[in-house]
């Protein structure tokens, strides 16, 4: 019975007319047609359609098949949706599903109703929109840059100030339980433990409906148009449904899906605002997680249709963290991912209204993988100026290097972050090698960093009476190069601190209360045969100090030039060589 309904449908379906939605055909011959391959990247035309035959073939890519193939494939849908997809394309009639239980025909009749009731209440919230009520809405809508077409485009509408009036409306298409159901209303529990009378969840809100990959609608985010504690959250959101589960949705998908096939890539950003801004400026291949970090249902709905991403969440912390995750699940599960980071305090739609569309898309040309990213990341919340900080640094990168599938991409990334971090400790760097290559996410560091030579002398130079020349030439030395300085280890700093401050006369392990670091200054002066070091030590100490402080700042440049050069920042990677170039003269200098 299916396959004859299939058979019908193809006999009736004008593939020339279908294909020609998705791609713009021109023809060649009595019967042919061409076009562009919507399969793969191509400027030239391959892709042919045959009128009499009802096939088509890309001499390209090699793709081919008949209606049903193409709606498969483009779709990324299963034969019996195909067969559904034409046959509605055509206006044939479906026929009456058949159902294998009466548990499967109510549940489909439940979702049928719920699908329903969201359709309706979609063009019921349009409708208070454009109604008086709807005027201040109306103008929050303008002010944020949206014009008819647009909130048409996105069938955005009004909530009133009402409990009742969506009820009213709706409660003549559905019994009590389907109108629980649908997300749209909420309710108390009484006394007896029976749920209340219902009434509506969304007052005095826009709306923006939440489509599945199909179009339909089957939820909806509600944003307040006042501020203030009476005004509640800002943005409240559908409840899980049957139809709804916020980890298994991407809004907009169901206009962006053709887009990101094209380009072969998404843009990912936080909120629908941004997503509609973006989207109507022209960057139509642009998807919204709605406030949530990416799950792994999204990704795998995502990657039907391209395995490239670029995320551009919202600056603040919580945007940056959100924006950490979803890096993590996408690249488990195999995705190329870039990021931007904009201006601080801009979202997406605010840069695109105040700067434009041309300055996005320049930002999203220019964005970084997500590798620099992280990394930068790192020296940002660790700045690597100690060796505990490189090791602080390192274990907030390792779960994302574990996480990357190929093992030669999982060793670069570890090699940069060591390079970026200025990581000189050859045990160090074995250490992340190893935990890359076995994908831990910790190092063990309790070996790695052992006092230097030089810490040695400066602690000890510090220990000594304030009236000594080595003392002397130590402090003398520090007001002459704070700056270099500030790449000596924290608690070895600290110490020096407290040495300092300490009252002439006083003992050195007096001066310091904290167990860890009494106990590092006490294991100095036992393994340390020399009491004092001498001038001139001191002297060759503080010059390797800034000998190393330039090197780290060199490495640091090299990182730095190389991100720039694989952005295509050139004046920027000009700059930083002309300082690389003054930095290794330093070191010439002072060698």
């Amino acid at each position: 019975m299916a396959t004859d309904f299939a058979q019908n449908v193809k006999q009736q379906a004008d593939i020339v007319k279908i294909i020609g939605e998705y791609v713009r055909l021109k023809k060649a011959g009595a019967q042919n047609f061409s076009g562009l391959c919507p399969f793969h990247s191509e400027k030239t035309p391959s892709f042919s359609v045959h009128a009499g035959r009802q096939f088509f073939h890309c001499f390209g890519c090699g793709q081919s098949g008949d209606v049903f193939t193409f709606i498969q494939k483009i779709e990324n849908v299963s034969f019996p949706e195909a067969v559904r997809s034409v046959a509605k394309k055509c206006g044939i009639p479906l026929p009456q599903r058949e159902f294998h239980s009466p548990e499967e025909a109510a549940e489909h009749r439940q979702r049928s109703k719920l699908i329903e009731l969201n359709e309706a209440a979609a063009q019921w919230f349009q409708e208070q929109l454009r109604s008086g009520e709807g005027a201040a809405a109306r103008a929050y809508l303008t002010g944020r840059g949206l014009d008819e077409k647009g909130i048409e485009r996105f069938r955005i509408g009004y909530a009133p100030d009402s409990f009742n009036a969506l009820r009213e409306h709706l409660q003549g298409k559905a019994d009590p339980d389907a109108l629980r159901n649908a997300g749209l209303f909420s309710w108390k529990e009484q006394e007896d433990g029976t749920p209340g009378p219902i009434y509506s969840r969304f007052r005095k809100r826009i709306t923006f409906p939440i489509a599945n990959e199909a179009g339909r609608i089957i939820a909806f985010t509600a944003r307040a148009i006042e501020s203030g504690d009476k005004a509640g959250p800002k943005y409240i959101n559908s409840p899980e449904t049957p139809l709804y589960s916020k980890g298994q949705i991407l809004f907009n998908l169901d206009k962006a899906r053709q887009a990101i096939r094209e380009a072969d890539f998404a843009v990912l950003v936080e909120g629908q605002m941004d997503c509609i801004s973006a989207y109507l400026a022209g960057i139509t291949n642009v998807l919204a997680t709605s406030g949530t970090a990416f799950t792994e249902m999204q990704a795998r709905l995502l990657g039907r249709y391209s395995k490239r991403v670029i995320v551009n969440f919202d600056p603040d912390t919580a945007g940056a963290n959100a924006a950490e995750k979803s890096i993590g699940l996408l690249t488990e599960e195999g995705f190329e991912v870039k990021v931007i980071t904009l201006e601080v305090g801009l979202d997406p739609d605010r840069y695109i209204r105040e700067r434009g569309v041309k300055a996005y898309m320049e930002a999203l040309r220019g964005a970084r993988r997500h590798e620099d990213y992280l990394i930068e990341r790192a020296r940002t919340l660790f700045p690597p100026r100690s060796p505990e900080a490189k090791v602080k640094a390192l274990n907030y990168l390792l779960p994302h290097i574990r996480r990357v599938p190929n093992r030669i991409a999982r060793d670069q990334f570890a090699t940069d972050a060591a390079q970026s971090l200025g990581i000189d400790s050859s045990l160090l760097r074995a250490e992340l090698k190893e935990a890359a290559a076995k994908r831990r996410d910790f190092i063990s560091t309790a070996h790695a960093y052992p006092l230097t030579r030089a810490e040695q002398i400066l602690l000890m130079a510090f220990a000594a009476p304030h009236s000594n020349e080595a003392h002397v030439t130590a402090e003398n030395a520090l007001a002459q190069h704070a700056a270099d300085f500030g790449r000596v280890r924290d608690d070895v700093t600290e110490i020096i601190t407290l040495l300092r401050n300490r009252p002439h006369g006083t003992d050195p392990l007096a001066a310091i209360d904290d167990p860890q670091k009494k106990q590092l200054l006490a294991s100095l002066f036992v393994s340390v045969h020399d009491a004092e070091p001498s001038a001139a030590e001191v002297e060759e100490t503080v010059l390797a100090i800034r000998r190393i402080a330039l090197q780290q700042q060199q490495r640091e440049l090299r990182a730095a030039i190389a991100e720039a050069e694989r952005a295509g920042r050139i004046e920027e990677a000009l700059r930083q060589t002309r300082q690389a170039q003054q930095i290794a003269l330093r070191l010439r200098e002072l060698s």
